[in-house]
C-alpha cells in the first residue's frame, strides 16, 4: 500500500514538474518576441479610446496618496480617462486624501460607500465603482499600485489590435522587495509566476489569468457577465473563467508594468494568501462540477492547471512528505527507496532552473544573492505554501459544509519604503 500512494505522489509531482517545464519553455520563446509585438502596433495609428480606472480602496490612506500621484503621471490623454476611486467604507484618512485630490484634478472622480453597499470586499467595491464608469476599456489598480507612465497606454494598445482580446494584462513587479527575506522570496515568485504560467500558457494556449490588478478589460464584456462575483475571494481568477466562456482569450502584454507593495511580516502573507487559496479552490470547484454545461471546453486546461496546482499537485507532495517520515520511523517495505531520492534531487534542480531562468528575463533579478535565495526558497517558502493550502482548503471545506459567509481579508499596507529601494524601478528598467 505505501509503495502505490508513493508511486501515486511523484506522478502527480512530476506531471506538474514537466508541465512548468514546457510552459517555461514558451514563457521564454515569448519573452523574446513581445517587444517586437509592441514596436508594431506602436507604430501604428490608433485611437486613443476612454478609459476608467478602478481603484477599490478601504483605508488606505499609507499608500493611496502615491497610488493618486502615479495617476497624474501616466501618459495618457487625461480628457479620454477618468479615475475612479472607491472609497469603500474607510475609517481613516483615505477619503480626506481622495477629496483632496479630486479638488485639483477633475479625473479623479471618489466614490464613497457606506453599509449594507459598502465594506464587503474588493469584488463589492469594484460593483460599485462600474456603476459609475462611462469610459469604453476599463482598468484596475489595487491601492498599492504605482504603474509606469505608459501602463495604460500598453493595455489599451492590446486591447485595440486585439480584438479577440477580452482583457489584457500587464506585468506587476515589487516595489520593496529589498526590504526583508519575505519580500524577496515574494519577489521571486511573483517573477517566476508571470514569466512561467502567464507567459508560458499565453504563447502555448492564448490563455492568461486575470490578476487582482493591472488590467484591462472592455466594459461591454463586464456589462455582459454583471460585473463581479461578490461571493468570490479571488474574484480575479474567477471573472478569468467567465471571460473564457463569452469566447474571448485574455492576453498577457508584459509592456504595460505597475509596481506594488507586497506583505513584509509573516502573518500579513499568511493571511493574504490564505484568501487567494481559498478563493481559487472556490473557483475550480464552482467550475468543475458545472464543467458539462460550459461552451468554451478550452477552459479545461486551466482548470485542470488550477485543479494541480492548489488539490493534486500538493496532495503528492504531502503524501510523498508522510510517507518519508514514517520510512524513518517504520519499515513500510519501499520498492523504490533509492529511486525516490534521486527524483527528489532531480525535483530540486529542477525547480532551481526554472526559477532562475525566470530571473533572467527580468534586468539585474538573476543575481548571486537571489540565486542563493531561490536554494533556499524550496526548503522554506515552497513548504510553507504546502501548510497554507491544507489550511486553506480545511477552512474552505467548513464554509461549504456549515454554509459560512465570505470574510473578506484586506491586506495590510506598510509605510513608504526608502528612497533606495524606490531606485530599484530604475534598474529593473
Amino acid at each position: 500500500m505505501a509503495n502505490f500512494f508513493l508511486y501515486t505522489s511523484l506522478f502527480l509531482i512530476w506531471f506538474m514538474l514537466f508541465y512548468h517545464m514546457f510552459l517555461m519553455q514558451g514563457g521564454y520563446v515569448f519573452s523574446q518576441n513581445y517587444k517586437k509585438t509592441a514596436a508594431k502596433w506602436t507604430k501604428k495609428s490608433h485611437r486613443f479610446p476612454t478609459v476608467s480606472i478602478l481603484i477599490p480602496a478601504h483605508n488606505e490612506e499609507v499608500v493611496i496618496e502615491e497610488t493618486l500621484k502615479s495617476m497624474i503621471r501616466l501618459d495618457y490623454p487625461k480628457n479620454k480617462m477618468e479615475v475612479i476611486v472607491i472609497n469603500d467604507n474607510s475609517s481613516d484618512r483615505t477619503g480626506e486624501i481622495v477629496e483632496n485630490y479630486a479638488r485639483q484634478f477633475p479625473f479623479i472622480k471618489p466614490v464613497h460607500t457606506k453599509p449594507p453597499y459598502g465594506g464587503k470586499g474588493k469584488s463589492g467595491a469594484l460593483n460599485n465603482g462600474l456603476k459609475e464608469a462611462t469610459g469604453e476599456m476599463i482598468v484596475v489598480y489595487d491601492a498599492d499600485n504605482t504603474p509606469e507612465p505608459d501602463a495604460i497606454h500598453y493595455l489599451v494598445l492590446g486591447l485595440e489590435n486585439d480584438p479577440d482580446a477580452g482583457a489584457v494584462v500587464g506585468k506587476f513587479r515589487v516595489t520593496n522587495s529589498n526590504k526583508n527575506l519575505l519580500t524577496r522570496l515574494i519577489n521571486i515568485e511573483t517573477i517566476t509566476f508571470q514569466w512561467l504560467a502567464q507567459a508560458g500558457r499565453w504563447f502555448w494556449f492564448r490563455m492568461a489569468t486575470i490578476p487582482g490588478t493591472n488590467f484591462a478589460i472592455r466594459k461591454s464584456i463586464l456589462d455582459r457577465l454583471g460585473g463581479w462575483d461578490e461571493k468570490a475571494l479571488s474574484e480575479d481568477t474567477e471573472l478569468s473563467f467567465r471571460v473564457y466562456e463569452l469566447g474571448y482569450h485574455i492576453r498577457f502584454f508584459p509592456m504595460a508594468i505597475t509596481w506594488e507593495q507586497e506583505p513584509e511580516k509573516l502573518k500579513v502573507w499568511w493571511k493574504q494568501r490564505t484568501r487567494w487559496a481559498r478563493g481559487n479552490e472556490y473557483v475550480i470547484f464552482k467550475y468543475l462540477f458545472q464543467f458539462h454545461k460550459l461552451k468554451r471546453k478550452k477552459m479545461a486546461v486551466d482548470l485542470v492547471y488550477f485543479l494541480f496546482t492548489y488539490l493534486l499537485f500538493f496532495s503528492g507532495i504531502l503524501i510523498s512528505h508522510s510517507i518519508f517520515v514514517l520510512n524513518l520511523f517504520f519499515d513500510l517495505n519501499l520498492s523504490i527507496g533509492f529511486v525516490s531520492y534521486v527524483l527528489l534531487i532531480l525535483g530540486f534542480l529542477l525547480f532551481v532552473t526554472e526559477v532562475t531562468l525566470a530571473l533572467s528575463f527580468e534586468r539585474g533579478q538573476l543575481t548571486l544573492k537571489n540565486f542563493f535565495t531561490v536554494l533556499l526558497m524550496y526548503i522554506t517558502y515552497s513548504q510553507m505554501w504546502l501548510i497554507l493550502v491544507v489550511y486553506a482548503s480545511w477552512l474552505e471545506l467548513k464554509r461549504v459544509v456549515l454554509k459560512q459567509e465570505v470574510v473578506w481579508y484586506k491586506t495590510q499596507r506598510f509605510s513608504e519604503q526608502k528612497k533606495g529601494e524606490k531606485s530599484e524601478k530604475v534598474k529593473a528598467r
